[in-house]
């Protein structure tokens, strides 16, 4: 047992309080440049404190945010003014949060699948982030659908990792979201979509329960179960959330607080649509846990499209963020509507 053990429990169920999820801003330097490049942003590190202060400084984010994950630069880095990014989510009650894998790496003897590194070290980069403020911790793991993959082999590597990572995370006072997700690339059918998640997750159960992980001090990141992107046969809204559900009670402990979706792809109306249906009757009373969102791009998109990297967009960037995380926590509560998509944007 953890002396965290009750902040722990406590910052978990924060985390998934109602109408509320986490904002995942937590992309490597290359990946937020890969971004900017595409909006025709110079790819600076000036550029990405600059894009970060305005989703941390959104007017009344925190009434939609519960908390949101940083990259080892963002969570070292500080407003114009010279107010660390920490203090100014303090401020918002936007809990900090931190990824701290170092992503996935090919895995070796098996083509086309990966296994997420950064175990070494891990005990004192933890220590690290709690003296910085950092009260839960994020690692991705990758599982690929694709011909004959995945493998028993990386599964179970990445379920293992997942593991050892939440435990180091209990043992230091960070909550640690634990995210297995699969992707959403390919044409595969929900069906099989279904198979590998409900392989994957019961996997990763086991996995946390042999390293002592206390499942209500911790927060499960999952995909949702769903067609694959290039899959002819696109399943209905309806069947996205009934086939989730089912795979998630069936292998997703109750004492786990909440679990928040990643929406790996999805349009930004789609995940909204598929986490309100999971939210409504008569799939919201076979949830034991918390159902929400921890969404990157999905509420982060439209904003960065606006921005542009301009000074003059950064309040109406703000207010489109803002109506993204107000959809989703309407999401997150069964309230929310297309009507909703339409209405302007209220900072």
């Amino acid at each position: 047992m953890s002396q965290y053990a009750e902040e722990l429990r406590n910052t978990a169920k924060a985390m998934v309080a109602p109408n509320q999820g986490v904002l995942a801003m937590d992309e490597s330097n290359g990946t937020c440049n890969k971004r900017f490049q595409k909006q025709g942003i110079d790819a600076t590190e000036e550029m990405r404190r600059q894009y970060r202060e305005l989703i941390l400084t959104t007017p009344q984010i925190g009434n939609y945010i519960s908390g949101a994950i940083l990259y080892d630069e963002t969570i070292r880095q500080k407003k114009e003014d010279g107010t660390p990014f920490t203090q100014v989510m303090k401020e918002n009650d936007v809990i900090v949060g931190i990824k701290v894998d170092t992503g996935a790496k090919d895995l070796a003897g098996h083509p086309g699948e990966k296994v997420t590194e950064g175990l070494d070290g891990l005990r004192d980069r933890i220590a690290e982030y709690y003296q910085m403020g950092a009260r839960f911790a994020k690692w991705r793991a990758v599982i690929t659908i694709g011909d004959g993959i995945p493998s028993r082999a990386c599964i179970e590597a990445n379920a293992h990792a997942l593991a050892r990572y939440a435990a180091l995370c209990q043992e230091g006072g960070l909550v640690p979201i634990v995210e297995p997700e699969v992707l959403i690339d390919g044409n595969h059918t929900i069906e099989r979509c279904y198979e590998v998640t409900d392989e994957t997750l019961r996997t990763v159960f086991t996995e946390l329960r042999t390293q002592g992980v206390e499942f209500d001090q911790m927060i499960l990141k999952p995909s949702m179960v769903i067609s694959g992107k290039d899959c002819p046969q696109q399943a209905t809204p309806q069947q996205v959330a009934e086939q989730t559900i089912k795979c998630l009670r069936n292998n997703v402990p109750a004492s786990v607080p909440g679990i928040a979706f990643l929406s790996g792809g999805q349009t930004p109306e789609q995940s909204a649509e598929h986490l309100n249906l999971m939210n409504s009757e008569p799939l919201k009373s076979q949830c034991p846990w918390r159902v929400t969102f921890s969404y990157a791009r999905a509420i982060q998109q439209p904003a960065l499209e606006h921005w542009k990297g301009q000074a003059s967009n950064v309040a109406d960037a703000q207010k489109l963020l803002s109506h993204r995380a107000q959809c989703n926590s309407a999401a997150s509560m069964g309230n929310y509507s297309p009507e909703l998509e339409k209405q302007p944007a209220m900072a």
